[in-house]
């Protein structure tokens, strides 16, 4: 059985070696590497803008990761309405109006497409997406 896995941005800037550490780099290529033998792994729109924003041109960026048979998947009208849902439950907590909802779309996206979530940002997403396959640092060491 394959298994497919969504990548959060924060990975691939660890791939890239935007804002990450040694040691995030190692677990971001390992954990993303492992994903890749085990299914497709996919990144979408939002993670691209988020990552992209970083460089001045998307062409360097797609030769980075290259080596990652990384497939552009669209975000599925289907995760919208939990997406809002988890802003909606974020802004009662008393999250700030200026946190914008890219977290909230990459995380129903990979729950309403089945894909398990390769992320260093867990706490967040499991708490409004619980029922998320999750694979963090704090999961998969």
């Amino acid at each position: 059985m394959t298994i497919s896995t969504l990548v959060d941005s924060n990975v691939i800037l660890d791939l890239v070696g935007v804002d990450s550490v040694p040691d995030q780099r190692l677990w971001s290529s390992r954990m993303l590497l492992d994903a890749e033998e085990q299914g497709r792994i996919y990144v979408n729109a939002i993670v691209w803008a988020e990552v992209t924003q970083r460089f001045a041109n998307g062409r360097i960026l797609r030769v980075m990761l290259q080596p990652f048979e990384c497939v552009e998947e669209d975000f599925p009208f289907a995760a919208a309405f939990p997406a809002g849902q988890a802003h909606r439950l974020y802004r009662e907590r008393g999250g700030a109006r200026e946190r914008t909802l890219p977290d909230f779309f990459i995380g129903a996206h990979a729950l309403v497409a089945g894909h398990r979530l390769l992320t260093r940002d867990a706490a967040r997403y499991r708490s409004y997406f619980p029922d998320l396959d999750i694979l963090s640092p704090e999961t998969h060491p």
